[in-house]
C-alpha cells in the first residue's frame, strides 16, 4: 500500500476578510504550478440567501512553492462568472479542473442550475485564459459535456489530463437519485472521455470503478496520475444514505490502470484515511495529485465536504 503523510490543513476561507462572496468552503482543489508559487482553484460559497438556497463560485489561493503552508495571494474575484437565466451553470461553477494549452490556461468546470424535484442538475462547460489565469472566458452558453442518452443527469467533477497527445476528462455521472428522509440524494460514478483537442468529445458510455461498499455506492473525484508506467487513479466514495458523518461519509479509494479503460480497485493501497480528530476526523474526499519539485503531494477535502478549507498530504515513496 502507498502511505500519505498529513502535512495539515492549508488553506481556509473563513481566513479571507473582503470578499462577500467567498465566506466558506474551499472544495475541490486543482493546482497549477509557476515559477515561485502554486496555484491551487477551488469553489466556495457566501452564505445562503433567504430561503438557505445557495450559488457556488470558483476562486484560487495562491501558495509558495517554497513553503505550501504560506499563503501569498487569494483571488479578488471569482475566476467566472455565473451563467445567465435559464443558462445549465447559473447557480454555481463547481468543481474546475485547469490545463495548460499553447500559452492559454483551459478550464473545465461542472455548472450548477436548479431543479424543482431534484435539488439540482449538472453539466460540464469548457473556459480558457489568457492572463495566467487570473479570469477565464467561457467557449460558450453551453456546455461541452452535456448530459446524453447513456449519461442521463449530473455530470460533475472534471478532471481534465493530456496523455500521449490525447486530451482525457475523467468526470462523475448520475445513476440514479434515492430518496431519502424526504430528500433526493444522487448517485453518481466515474466514466471517461477522450478528444483529440479538448472540445470535442468521444464518451466510453461506461462505469469505470466497480462499487464495493453497496450497488448504490457513490464515487467522485478521478484524478489520474501516471508513474512508473502505469496510470494511478485516486478518488472518493461514500454511501449512498446518510453520508454526512463520519460512518457513511466520503473516503478516499485508489485503482490502476495500464491502458486507461480498464482498472484495478484495491482501495488498501489508497494509503490515507480519515484523522482520528481534527479537520478530516469526519471525511476525506476530492483528492488532488500533483508533483512538485521532486515530491508528490495530494490536496484533499476534509469535514463537511471542504466547509473549513482543504489540506495537504506528502507521499512516502513512489507510485508504482
Amino acid at each position: 500500500m502507498y502511505y500519505w503523510k498529513k502535512l495539515g490543513k492549508v488553506f481556509s476561507p473563513q481566513d479571507v476578510t473582503g470578499r462577500s462572496w467567498l465566506r466558506e468552503f474551499a472544495q475541490a482543489p486543482a493546482t497549477l504550478v509557476f515559477d515561485d508559487f502554486v496555484r491551487c482553484y477551488f469553489s466556495c460559497r457566501p452564505p445562503a440567501d433567504a430561503h438557505g438556497q445557495y450559488v457556488s463560485f470558483s476562486a484560487y489561493v495562491d501558495l509558495d512553492r517554497a513553503d505550501l503552508f504560506k499563503v501569498r495571494a487569494v483571488s479578488q474575484q471569482p475566476i467566472l462568472t455565473l451563467g445567465g437565466l435559464g443558462h445549465f451553470d447559473e447557480f454555481g461553477t463547481y468543481p474546475v479542473s485547469v490545463i495548460r494549452n499553447d500559452g492559454e490556461i483551459r478550464a473545465y468546470y461542472a455548472g450548477w442550475t436548479r431543479c424543482e424535484s431534484v435539488p439540482f442538475n449538472v453539466a460540464i462547460g469548457m473556459a480558457t485564459s489568457s492572463d495566467g489565469g487570473i479570469t477565464f472566458s467561457k467557449a460558450g452558453d453551453g456546455p461541452v459535456l452535456p448530459y446524453s442518452v447513456d449519461e442521463p443527469y449530473v455530470m460533475s467533477g472534471p478532471k481534465i489530463r493530456r496523455f500521449n497527445d490525447t486530451w482525457y476528462l475523467w468526470y462523475i455521472a448520475g445513476r440514479k437519485w434515492k430518496v431519502v428522509d424526504g430528500r433526493a440524494e444522487p448517485v453518481y460514478k466515474i466514466r471517461m472521455a477522450s478528444s483529440p483537442d479538448g472540445i470535442a468529445w468521444t464518451r466510453m458510455n461506461k462505469d469505470l470503478i466497480p462499487s464495493r461498499v453497496e450497488e448504490d455506492e457513490a464515487q467522485a473525484s478521478p484524478d489520474v496520475f501516471f508513474a512508473n508506467g502505469r496510470y494511478h487513479m485516486f478518488f472518493c466514495y461514500r454511501y449512498s444514505t446518510h453520508y454526512r458523518g463520519r460512518e457513511n461519509g466520503y473516503r478516499i479509494g485508489y485503482a490502476s490502470s495500464t491502458n486507461l479503460t480498464d482498472w484495478l480497485r484495491d482501495d488498501s493501497k489508497a494509503g490515507i484515511d480519515v484523522s482520528a480528530e481534527g479537520w478530516d476526523a469526519e471525511m476525506i474526499s476530492y483528492p488532488h495529485v500533483f508533483a512538485l519539485d521532486g515530491r508528490t503531494y495530494m490536496a484533499y477535502l476534509g469535514n463537511q465536504v471542504g466547509r473549513h478549507g482543504f489540506g495537504l498530504a506528502e507521499l512516502n515513496g513512489t507510485l508504482e
